[in-house]
């Protein structure tokens, strides 16, 4: 027992001695020592599946310095988060894929002051073991430079990989890791420091979006060692990010139309679309120029550690890369989704190409102060604030999926017409394709140009064509509605090597009401007519939908319309008194005429009440009964105008036929 407690006790110290061989005391007295840092907490869409977190750069002084020749000792770096991993898999496989996440050593490629800043970005190219390093003098293999300190060597004078890919143990939604195999861990000792970057990590920030009793939500990151040796860190559990909803959508009041009358490129309805705080709309990249596009760019300069490019893409590394899928580069902007539901067959639905100003006028863009992709404000890497005026710019695509690096670039959707507003066709427009299963369909814009420093709101036009045909019903009187989110759309978050990035959950709230097609109709009711005992009634309406008199209800000129009347009787004849005569139809009545007949022609001997169903708005009645001859009674009576039950709606009050279809609005409600 004692021999045994002896072997225990030994290899406890050989294990003690081993875990931190690189914390001993230095020739300067100083033991290694790591801090973290997150220089900048970004905020995260709770929309987002593929938010970025901010980069964790873990900072290491002093410790033992290592003789040349020797081994550097290799650990394995697992950073933890309170959310799912969904960095792009730049791999196959269910388990331990490798994914863009990266681990950076010595900030390569920034042009910081030092050898290890100046050396090119090398890959590491076995992500699930890592890269065995030596001591020795690196030279630069671009500018010949050698190191006047000893550093990492893969062998000779070749500097050791300085890229190193995270992997991901689980592509499924449960996964909340990543970590990166094998890092050589050589202590700075006497001078300068050691740094460590943690770059391109991607969450699922949707579980997220609600806040909490604070507001935001944060991401916190642990990050835990392990391998040969350990990485003493003060401080292993920075909070990377902050999570709030990214969106607010509305559309304006619903436009109002008439199933009688046709319309062409008619303006119904406004869509807005907001960010909440000012980086929820990124460009692809970050714009480098005033080039077209510019920013949506698939082959970007895009490659400094620690640059804040405010884009959907992050530090792009082209030696990591998987077919066309490369690390950090996101397959395309912030893009903006608006679907349309319940369109009517043979209603067209047409949208704005870009963002307007309102439905008669588009931004600015026949002479922009930059071209669209290309727009340069921020004062960020690649953004400058300097380009007055700045125009912020959406523009519709050709499929929310569509890569801006597709064949071809930038996959702008084509303008088909122009609007029919009073503008006199200022707005360009593209037609919505309508499943006519579904009735269904969406519309797509990309954000091209944005500024990080202030929240900004993109508003497009939305418009409706159709050919009236009330003899069939069409289009269909009801509301067509829609819903607003981010695109693209996805149902999980879902670490994968072919979901694009960035994508978003759909719409939550529900659908607003953009446009109504109501029933060109009016029920007028004749409360009593007879053709017996030597009288006769004669019958009038009048089609009033030409007239120029602007109603009570404030509302512009009537539209002409129309339509015929069908006339159903309730009562009897002398023949038949418990028995109503067939319907009748009047045949068209034109706006602006009269159709006038008699009882006795349309249903002689006939006594009881008639509904009077007309396919056209602002039909008025009257109706005369007098002996024949009309020597010695008569009288006459206006036909009532009743609610209209196909709308669904009921004035409140005489002359309260605001938005209801087939009510008169002289104050004829029900009464006369």
């Amino acid at each position: 027992m004692v021999a045994f407690r002896r072997v225990i006790t030994a290899l406890a110290v050989l294990a003690l001695f081993t875990g931190f061989a690189l914390a001993q005391v230095g020739p300067t007295g100083q033991p290694l020592s790591c801090t973290t840092q997150v220089a900048v907490t970004p905020q995260l869409r709770g929309e987002g599946f593929t938010e970025q977190t901010g980069d964790i750069t873990i900072n290491c002084t002093g410790g033992s310095s290592l003789a040349p020749g020797s081994t550097i000792p290799l650990i394995n770096v697992t950073v933890s988060y309170n959310a799912t991993v969904t960095s792009r898999l730049l791999g196959s496989g269910s388990t331990n894929v490798p994914s863009e996440a990266l681990l950076l050593i010595d900030e390569p490629g920034s042009g910081l002051t030092g050898f290890g800043p100046g050396l090119p970005q090398v890959l590491c190219t076995n992500p699930l073991t890592g890269c065995p390093a030596v001591v020795g003098f690196p030279v630069n293999p671009v500018t010949g430079a050698v190191s006047p300190t000893p550093g990492a060597v893969s062998s000779g004078t070749t500097p050791a990989p300085n890229v190193y890919q995270g992997v991901l143990p689980a592509a499924t939604s449960g996964n909340r890791s990543v970590t990166f195999f094998g890092v050589p861990v050589m202590p700075p000792t006497t001078s300068g420091n050691r740094v460590f970057r943690i770059t391109n990590v991607r969450i699922d920030a949707t579980p997220l979006i609600g806040g909490s009793a604070s507001g935001a939500s944060p991401i916190q990151a642990s990050i835990a060692i392990s391998g040969a040796t350990s990485l003493p860190i003060t401080n292993p559990t920075p909070i990377v990010g902050f999570v709030s909803a990214g969106l607010a959508a509305s559309a304006s009041s619903a436009g109002n139309l008439n199933q009688c009358s046709s319309q062409t490129r008619t303006s119904v309805n406004t869509l807005t679309f907001t960010e909440n705080f000012g980086t929820a709309f990124k460009t692809r990249v970050a714009a480098q120029s005033t080039s077209l596009y510019a920013g949506q760019i698939g082959n970007p300069v895009q490659n400094v550690p620690g640059g804040i490019y405010n884009s959907e893409s992050n530090f792009v590394f082209t030696g990591a890369t998987n077919g066309s899928a490369v690390a950090g580069l996101a397959d395309f902007g912030t893009r903006l989704k608006a679907t349309f539901n319940n369109i009517p067959s043979g209603a067209r639905i047409f949208v704005s190409t870009v963002n307007v100003n309102n439905n008669a006028f588009p931004v600015s863009t026949a002479n922009p102060p930059v071209p669209p992709g290309g727009g340069l404000a921020g004062g960020s890497t690649g953004n400058t604030s300097s380009v007055t005026p700045y125009v912020g710019l959406a523009q519709l695509i050709n499929g929310e999926n569509t890569s801006d690096g597709g064949v071809g670039g930038f996959q702008a959707a084509l303008i088909t017409a122009t609007d029919n507003g009073p503008s006199g066709g200022n707005v360009p427009v593209a037609e919505v394709s309508i499943d006519p299963t579904s009735k269904s369909g969406s519309a797509v814009w990309e954000v091209v140009n944005t500024n990080p420093n202030t929240p900004e709101s993109f508003k497009f036009a939305v418009y409706v064509t159709y050919v009236s045909a009330v003899a069939t019903n069409s289009p269909l009187p009801g509301n067509s509605t829609v819903n607003l989110s981010f695109a693209p759309t996805a149902t999980s978050g879902v670490p994968s090597s072919t979901a694009s990035i960035p994508r978003f959950i759909g719409s939550t709230a529900a659908a607003s009401n953009i446009f109504s097609i109501n029933i060109c109709r009016t029920i007028l009711l004749y409360p009593y007519l007879t053709n017996q005992g030597g009288f006769d009634t004669g019958l009038s309406i009048a089609n009033t939908s030409q007239d120029s008199i602007v109603p009570i209800t404030g509302a512009s000129n009537a539209s002409a319309q129309s339509g015929s009347c069908t006339l159903t009787w309730f009562g009897g004849t002398t023949a038949a008194p418990t028995v109503p005569p067939a319907p009748s139809n009047t045949g068209t009545i034109g706006a602006g005429t009269v159709w006038v007949n008699t009882l006795q022609t349309l249903a002689p001997t006939f006594q009881g009440y008639m509904f009077a169903v007309c396919n056209f708005q602002y039909a008025h009645g009257f109706a005369f009964i007098s002996d024949v001859g009309a020597r010695n009674l008569a009288m006459g009576y206006l036909a009532l105008v009743i609610p209209d039950p196909g709308t669904g709606t009921r004035a409140a009050s005489p002359g309260g036929c605001i938005g209801v279809s087939g009510c008169n609005t002289g104050g004829e409600q029900d009464s006369h």
